[in-house]
């Protein structure tokens, strides 16, 4: 049996230094698929927009800057609050935006929970698959 481990969340979608506007997100993780986590953003068109990256980047990113390419994350403030900051590129485009590290944090715990760090590769069933390949 798998384990979903999701949050519903707003971040903001940062236009200028000055200006943000909301958007609806859901973060997901799945235990068969442990590698990863998943953020599927609400907005206005006919299919939400999904980005699939490695958990330990957004892990990392809580603490301290790191990524490089199209998904990069670090901590910052907003507002006076803290915040998780993820710019994301694709051949589309660009966007940089931040969500609330608190929400960001608590979610992160609980899919650390489920599949604690260094444990992701018993999760796939690689060693049954090899043992069942060799008793052929």
């Amino acid at each position: 049996m798998h384990t979903v481990v999701e949050r519903e969340l707003e971040m903001r979608l940062v236009l200028s230094p000055e200006r943000s506007v909301p958007v609806a997100a859901r973060l997901g993780y799945r235990s068969d698929d442990p590698y990863a986590v998943h953020i599927t953003f609400h907005i206005d068109s006919d299919q939400p927009v999904n980005w699939t990256f490695a958990r330990e980047l957004l892990v990392e990113g809580v603490f301290r800057p790191c990524g490089r390419g199209d998904v990069r994350v670090w901590p910052s403030k907003a507002n006076g609050r803290s915040v998780v900051l993820i710019a994301l590129s694709s051949p589309d485009g660009d966007a940089l935006l931040h969500a609330p590290a608190a929400q960001v944090s608590a979610w992160l715990e609980r899919t650390l929970r489920v599949v604690p760090p260094g444990s992701e590769g018993a999760q796939l069933g690689l060693d049954d698959g090899l043992a069942e390949l060799l008793a052929w």
